[in-house]
């Protein structure tokens, strides 16, 4: 093996010790955050008593859940039952690899560790584990995978309730990952590519995509969280109907996977937020390519704090929102967002067609001011169509109606 080789082999393993790290604490402290956010919008105190203002709380939960008796259903099957949890954990956990959180590094080290050899390495270091080319396909492939995991949990419990919540979850994210899939191919036909530093370096060209394909951007944000099954979406856990839906019937660190993949995925959603429709770490301004650690840490700061908006816009939404009803659910997935997806690609092609080839503008700013503007119509004319009640009918609607005789 080459020097060369064993330098990018270890920037690798260091970097992915890093990533897997922070996701595992972050994803704990999210428990936490939750927990604090809620309590505010409620006016009551929240967890305050483990560690100073309740920083421990996370720990001690985790230290509870390890200790408890695991139990197993009688009639569930015992080797499915196990592996769900799994299932539904390793994928969220994956999708922490290809999202870059900062600007690239330029690294210049020649070493000798020993036993190990010469590592040597020259030049910019993508601030991601795998910087994979093929991007948000890669994301939109391996998030499927996680409702095998649901729904083998509420197979294997051998319970009605757990059973419903799995076939919910299922249903929801099939309908749900069209509507999420189809979103993405104005960003693809933007920047002409699908791998996120392409489209971070397409944005810092032109403008932040939510400008000039917002309503992609809110087909996208609306379907992640249908995908993460976060409130208004919550119909597979639905604790006022199926007890807790798929994971009724788990207890103890199984139980607790579930919620480390709901709040993994969580993160992944508003990590895909912020690069696809908000630069990425991008802050607005020249940067240098060849820029050092100053930048990269200011770029990495950034991006942290565009994440934490949407993880706290995510709770903020559970906590002001009341759960769809399941025929809603349904039609806003097939009846409206994905036939408003499909409206929008070929409006975008158009557009972007007279744009470059009819009226010859190939400045890539001025382009995205132009598709701004389309998109306010495009906006005021969907937005007043939803509102309208035409597509999603509230319970009064579905009252009979009842007529008074005079007399």
């Amino acid at each position: 093996m080459t020097p060369e080789m064993k330098g990018f082999l270890l920037l690798s393993v260091l970097k992915m010790l890093f990533v897997f790290t922070v996701v595992m604490i972050g994803v704990a402290m999210l428990t936490l955050m939750e927990r604090k956010v809620s309590a505010w919008m409620q006016n009551r105190l929240g967890p305050n008593r483990v560690g100073w203002a309740g920083l421990l709380q996370p720990a001690a939960d985790g230290v509870k859940n390890i200790l408890k008796e695991e139990t197993y259903p009688a009639q569930a099957n015992k080797w499915l039952f196990l592996l769900a949890p799994a299932m539904s954990f390793i994928p969220a956990l994956l999708l922490s690899a290809v999202i870059p959180f900062a600007a690239p590094l330029p690294v210049d080290f020649d070493f000798t560790l020993g036993p190990l050899g010469r590592f040597v390495h020259h030049g910019l270091m993508p601030m991601v584990v795998a910087d994979v080319p093929v991007g948000f396909l890669f994301v939109l492939a391996i998030s499927s995978m996680g409702v095998y995991g649901i729904a083998l949990a509420g197979w294997s419990s051998n319970s009605k309730y757990a059973l419903l919540g799995g076939l919910r979850a299922s249903a929801q994210m099939i309908s749900y990952e069209v509507a999420m899939g189809l979103s993405l191919i104005p960003v693809l036909l933007m920047s002409g590519d699908v791998s996120f530093g392409a489209i971070i370096r397409s944005q810092q060209a032109g403008l932040w995509y939510v400008l000039p394909l917002f309503l992609s951007f809110f087909i996208f944000l609306v379907s992640g969280f249908a995908e993460t099954n976060r409130l208004p979406f919550d119909l597979p856990e639905a604790e006022s109907e199926l007890i807790a839906g798929y994971h009724t019937e788990y207890s103890a660190m199984k139980f607790s996977f579930f919620f480390i993949a709901e709040y993994a995925n969580v993160v992944t959603v508003c990590a895909m937020v912020t690069t696809l429709f908000f630069g990425g770490w991008d802050i607005p301004g020249r940067w240098d390519e060849q820029g050092g650690v100053l930048q990269t840490l200011a770029t990495g700061g950034f991006f942290f704090l565009k994440l934490m908006f949407w993880i706290f816009f995510v709770m903020w939404i559970r906590w002001t929102l009341p759960r769809f009803r399941y025929d809603q659910l349904m039609t806003l997935g097939w009846k409206v967002l994905m036939p408003l997806a499909l409206v929008y690609i070929m409006v975008i092609c158009t557009a972007i067609y007279l744009i470059q080839h009819v009226a010859g503008i190939t400045d890539p700013r001025l382009s995205a001011l132009i598709l701004f503007g389309v998109n306010i119509v495009l906006g005021i004319l969907v937005f007043g169509l939803l509102d309208s009640g035409l597509f999603i009918k509230g319970a009064a609607s579905r009252r009979p109606q009842t007529f008074e005789v005079p007399g």
